[in-house]
């Protein structure tokens, strides 16, 4: 299959000589809404990040207020993590599946289930399980990007997409201070029913605000595959999150890294192999994503550790000669820039990219951090430098954090956004546990006894800040080999010029099969203009416009607006004119594709594509002598031709579905093992349903022994088996004497031997199941045996 990116063009005005199209009442009430998606968004991903720095404040008190071990307290930070790591991808599939609002709203309700749990209880266990599920709403990250891409206009999805992409630092740096007064001033449980209060404002905000998008991924939820990655993330951030704990070299970390090296690797051959994987292996191998999803990695790894040192820098008594003695508030507010800076960077990230594009965007960020933590090595004196340190940080997180959503979309097929951020937001949880891990284990050993406690030396400080210096520099090498956005032509007119943003392009992507040239635009252009219609001229809303060039490779693309109107950019065709394809595909359409010239005259062709509707078909399939489901049974159309259009097999209840069908008439053919196979005609209409409810009748067998005098078993006896006079089998006995026909499909037959005298039995076969039936045949008399 091939991936293409999309972009969303603004409304534009039809081009002079048009007539105006007149508006669309069903398309202003999510216009409408529209404008209240970004903050809604933004507010639930907000909400989610307040999960992960929560019990920032009191994690040195837990073991008193849970009354346990230091050890055992850690789980409840631990939990969260895991929990959030394994729900980002599954929960991303699962929206592209079955709706992005849907599962937004079901992560959110599971957060607030768990903050009442944790409200209610101090017991450690019942703490861990609240906990976890809070780490469960991690998957609104990716879910909001999702929800973005698909429902807002272009001009606004870069500055929405780097908000909702920098809510987790914005979340985290806003809630420490908030958290640390609630902790100082009341009991700590009001922290968990305050999360519980923001989850239920988010919840109903998303209800009344935010769509539901129609943009859906083919096939099913991989089951194996969401357990199989679940196993593989908890063996592999479980050593790193209690390394410290349980000693780097005992036989449990050992033991859990090799466990997740084999499982991952299992789960990565099994995800090859199947058709609808939870996360689309190869699209995550393209250079773009693949090295998104890396520099990710590093910039986790950077602001994770940041949020480690400054507040233990900030709350050490001035006594150890370098602690700044500020009580847990203040260094909270000390820290709040950091959020703030990064909310605060998103409208400038999208100008930035606009006029550069985001690999730009990324590779400024990660070098600003790399400035703020080279700056914070010598400014650790005051909590004032504290607080610098932490805005030229939290700018460049906002700047790289904000960057990489709009790579990651510009990589893949919009049915696939959910799952791809939900895979990116991992590789940054990921960064965020090795950063723990790493540096936690430098701060504990580059430590001094302070009266009755070991404090962390500045020494300890500068060394964390030096390996995240380093992380970030590497960070930069691979970011600096994502390529380059192919720009637009600067002679090429509408939004996309003006926007300035264009779009990733993926190399060798082959034109897909179905791109069959059936049109010709004879017409010198810089670029294309034209509308998505339906064969009544409809519009076609939000089809996604795909342009090819010569070599295969994707030259643009873009999203039809509310009228089906299109404009695309022909890169580098006032210099180099040439022949491309257009395609046009929309959800519940059969795509469309024409083969267009450009002779570079500088005036853009206007091309319409005229998307036909689809139809698909459905039913269940039953079988037995009780009708019960069949599973694993094949389903096969085919065309007036006799060749093969679609094939399914039914699942565990048997039901099958075969979408994606162009209108038409068509043979149904359904088969199963013991089962008589049913052919039959089907009309299928565009943009239909037609169900198709199928039981098969059982194939029956007859079986049984010809015996003679005695009952002694008679072989070379001549058996026939008659239907209305007519045979339809024969055969003749062994030395046991035994016969058999299988695979009947009538209801009443005759069975007949010959060679003794003859012996006709009826046989009834109208239950459906197996007759035995033996046979004696009486030897003549005074003949010889």
């Amino acid at each position: 299959m091939n991936r293409t990116t999309t972009a969303q063009l603004p409304r534009r005005t039809p081009p002079s000589g048009a007539a105006e199209a007149a508006p669309d009442p069903a398309a202003a009430g999510p216009r409408r809404a529209a404008r209240g998606i970004v903050p809604v968004l933004a507010f639930s991903g907000i909400v989610v990040a307040v999960m992960q720095t929560l019990l920032v404040p009191v994690i040195k008190d837990l073991p008193v207020l849970l009354n346990t071990a230091a050890s055992n307290a850690t789980w409840v930070m631990t939990a969260t993590l895991l929990a959030g790591a394994v729900a980002t991808p599954i929960m991303g599939r699962l929206g592209d599946l079955y709706g992005k609002r849907r599962m937004l709203l079901t992560s959110l309700a599971v957060m607030v289930v768990g903050s009442l749990i944790c409200g209610s209880t101090s017991e450690l266990l019942i703490m861990i399980v609240g906990r976890a599920l809070q780490g469960f709403a991690m998957g609104a990250i990716p879910l909001g990007i999702g929800l973005m891409r698909d429902e807002l206009p272009r001009e606004r999805l870069g500055s929405a997409m780097a908000l909702m992409s920098s809510s987790i630092g914005v979340g985290g740096g806003l809630a420490l201070p908030v958290a640390a007064l609630v902790a100082q001033h009341a009991d700590w449980h009001a922290l968990f029913f305050g999360a519980a209060g923001l989850g239920v404002l988010s919840i109903l905000l998303t209800l009344l605000v935010v769509p539901e998008t129609s943009v859906r991924a083919p096939g099913r939820f991989d089951i194996a595959g969401a357990l199989g990655l679940t196993a593989g993330l908890v063996a592999l951030l479980l050593p790193l999150t209690k390394g410290s704990d349980w000693g780097w070299g005992s036989p449990t970390i050992l033991g859990l890294f090799g466990a997740a090296a084999v499982i991952l690797v299992l789960w990565g051959l099994m995800e090859l192999r199947i058709g609808d994987p939870l996360v689309d292996l190869r699209t995550s191998a393209r250079r773009e994503v693949l090295l998104t999803n890396l520099a990710s990695i590093t910039v986790g790894v950077a602001f994770y550790a940041v949020s480690l040192v400054l507040p233990q820098l900030l709350q050490l008594p001035t006594s150890t000669g370098y602690g700044l003695g500020q009580s847990m508030v203040v260094a909270g507010l000390c820290m709040a820039p950091l959020g703030v800076t990064m909310m605060l960077v998103a409208p400038l990230y999208a100008r930035l990219a606009a006029r550069r594009g985001p690999k730009t965007s990324l590779l400024l960020g990660m070098l600003v951090i790399a400035v703020g933590y080279g700056a914070g090595l010598g400014l650790m004196g005051a909590a004032w430098q504290t607080a610098i340190v932490a805005v030229v940080i939290g700018a460049g997180i906002g700047l790289a954090y904000s960057s990489l959503p709009a790579l990651i979309v510009g990589a893949v097929d919009p049915s696939e956004t959910g799952a791809a951020n939900g895979l990116n937001t991992l590789m940054r949880s990921i960064g965020t546990s090795v950063s723990s891990a790493v540096i936690g284990m430098v701060l504990a050993r580059m430590s001094k006894d302070f009266g009755p406690v070991t404090v962390p030396t500045m020494a300890g400080f500068r060394v964390s800040f030096l390996i995240a210096t380093a992380a970030v520099l590497f960070g930069v090498v691979v970011a600096a080999f994502l390529p380059s956005p192919r720009r637009a032509s600067r002679t090429a007119p509408g939004p996309m010029a003006e926007s300035g943003e264009a779009p990733s392009v993926p190399p060798g992507r082959p034109v897909p099969s179905w791109a069959q040239a059936d049109a010709e635009a004879p017409v010198g252009c810089a670029g294309f203009r034209g509308r998505v219609v339906d064969p009544a001229g409809r519009p076609v809303r939000r089809a996604i416009v795909t342009l090819i060039d010569r070599e295969g490779r994707q030259a643009g693309v873009t999203t039809a607006d509310d009228d089906g109107r299109y404009a695309l950019p022909a890169p580098g065709a006032a210099s180099d004119p040439g022949t491309y394809v257009l395609t046009g595909a929309a959800p519940g359409r059969m795509p469309h594709a024409v083969s267009v010239t450009c002779r570079g005259d500088g005036a853009p062709a206007a091309v319409d594509l005229v998307l036909t509707g689809s139809g698909r078909l459905r039913g269940t399939l039953l079988g037995g002598a009780d009708g019960t489901p069949l599973a694993g049974a094949g389903i096969v159309v085919t065309d007036a031709r006799g060749e093969v259009a679609a094939r399914t097999t039914s699942g565990a209840d048997g039901a099958w579905e075969i979408a994606q069908l162009p209108a038409g008439t068509y043979t149904l053919v359904l088969s199963a093992p013991g089962h008589c196979p049913e052919a039959r005609t089907v009309e299928v209409s565009a943009a239909g349903t037609d169900r198709q409810d199928t039981r098969l009748r059982p194939a029956v067998s007859v079986h049984g022994t010809v015996r003679g005098p005695g009952g002694r078993p008679l072989a070379d006896a001549s058996v026939t088996l008659l239907e209305d006079g007519t045979v339809t089998g024969h055969t003749v006995t062994g030395p046991d004497g035994a016969f058999s026909f299988t695979e009947l499909t009538g209801r009443h037959y005759t069975l007949a031997a010959a060679g003794y005298p003859p012996h006709a039995a009826p046989i009834s076969l109208t239950r459906g199941a197996d007759e035995v039936l033996d046979l004696d045949l009486a030897q003549p008399s005074g003949s010889a045996g």
